[in-house]
């Protein structure tokens, strides 16, 4: 645990250089209520109810990272199937970590040089940016009008979607690198002073906390009743949504940074031992586990019918079994690694690597279908959007690709 902690800490301290001078598959089964083996809110495609279509929010569903509360990284798209076309590129000072969230024909993400954002869809052209004055590795979550988003000087914002008008900022003890679940009115998120929040999407009170003793960099998972997240100290809690009383937690071999995502009553996540888990989400018990051939699983994992892919620290994006942990494919990149989460959408899996590659494999065969060349290493993971995909890299520049150009 001693050498990725250090591994962890040495990331977090490179991604602060130079700021403070100057990262439809769900189970159909019914089982015990409160459960994503119930599939609770569930739409009859088998989409939870706050799932939105496209990654467009409006007065619609929230959203936030990996496209939903579960976390499953699944886009209700078109997607691009054939070799893309650069529709813009926003050019910002310093690398893009966070993941776009694309809400009301406008694209909100973070960056290193310590701003939030919002592009026009269409254009690429800013419409506003807001200053938070350290970095922004928190992937933005809108709801209701507004942007949820945390930064390294441990804050989190509300801000106005339409004008970047600071509504409210919640403070922390440590820097925010988790990006906010959305839920009846509560943000969940975690926080490097260790600790798990709640906290009133209106007013930005706190509503609880939980205290986990290491730094949180994972991003929270949120059913009817309970909030998924993990921690540097190992273990992976599911936190009673409502108070924020422990109700079990997982030991991993090591730190987790990974986000879990729900699905067939299990919880999914990688591990900086690099192992890949299924735990059940009502006893906390190990499921099955599965071995990369690398040290680091840092990407959160996406699932559709049965299948959950991730990107591991060997340069690997694996394809296994939902319900055995067996291998199905895995598509190889190189030496690099893969820290992006992969986004899935019709029949399509999307993800970035270290060697500066953006990805488009189908989920099927494993087999790539095309590949963008950016200027640095990717971090950030996909938000899909009708025939668009919009990413960031560590060349400063956030991507919209398109599958056609009108």
């Amino acid at each position: 645990m001693l050498r990725s902690r250090y591994i962890i800490l040495l990331l977090v301290v490179i991604s602060l250089i130079g700021v403070t001078a100057g990262c439809s598959g769900y189970g159909d089964d019914r089982g015990t209520a409160g459960t994503p083996s119930e599939g609770q809110d569930m739409e009859d495609n088998g989409q939870p109810a706050d799932t939105a279509p496209n990654g467009q929010s409006g007065s619609g569903p929230p959203v936030m990272f990996r496209g939903n509360t579960w976390r499953t990284g699944t886009y209700d798209a078109p997607g691009i199937a054939m070799q893309p076309e650069l529709q813009w590129k926003f050019k910002t000072s310093d690398f893009i970590y966070s993941t776009p969230a694309v809400a009301d024909d406008t694209v909100y993400f973070g960056g290193r040089d310590g701003y939030l954002y919002a592009a026009d869809l269409e254009t690429g052209e800013e419409k506003w940016k807001f200053k938070a004055e350290n970095a922004v590795r928190s992937s933005p979550a809108v709801a209701d009008g507004t942007v949820y988003f945390g930064t390294h000087n441990s804050n989190l914002y509300a801000l106005d979607a339409a004008t970047g008008e600071e509504k409210w900022r919640f403070t922390a003890s440590g820097g925010i690198e988790s990006s906010p679940a959305i839920e009846d009115g509560t943000a969940y998120f975690g926080s490097f002073d260790g600790m798990v929040y709640a906290v009133d999407t209106t007013t930005g009170d706190e509503k609880w906390s939980f205290n986990t003793g290491e730094m949180v960099g994972s991003s929270p998972a949120v059913d009817q009743n309970k909030v998924y997240i993990g921690s540097y100290d190992g273990y992976l809690y599911a936190l009673d949504r409502k108070t924020g009383e422990e109700i079990w937690k997982f030991r991993a071999k090591d730190s987790i940074y990974s986000s879990p995502a729900l699905w067939d009553g299990k919880a999914y996540f990688g591990g900086m031992d690099g192992i890949f888990y299924a735990v059940d989400c009502e006893t906390g018990r190990e499921v099955w586990k599965f071995n990369t051939t690398g040290t680091l699983v840092w990407s959160s994992p996406a699932i559709e019918e049965g299948t959950v892919y991730f990107g591991a620290y060997d340069g690997n994006l694996y394809a296994l079994d939902a319900g055995t942990g067996e291998q199905k494919w895995r598509f190889w990149t190189g030496r690099h690694a893969v820290y992006s989460s992969p986004s899935l959408a019709n029949g399509m899996v999307y993800f970035g690597g270290l060697d500066g590659r953006f990805y488009g494999v189908d989920c099927n065969t494993g087999q790539k279908v095309w590949e963008f060349e950016t200027g640095g290493n990717i971090y950030s993971s996909a938000a899909v959007y009708q025939n668009k995909v919009l990413f960031g890299s560590h060349d400063g520049s956030l991507y919209m690709l398109s599958e056609t150009i009108k």
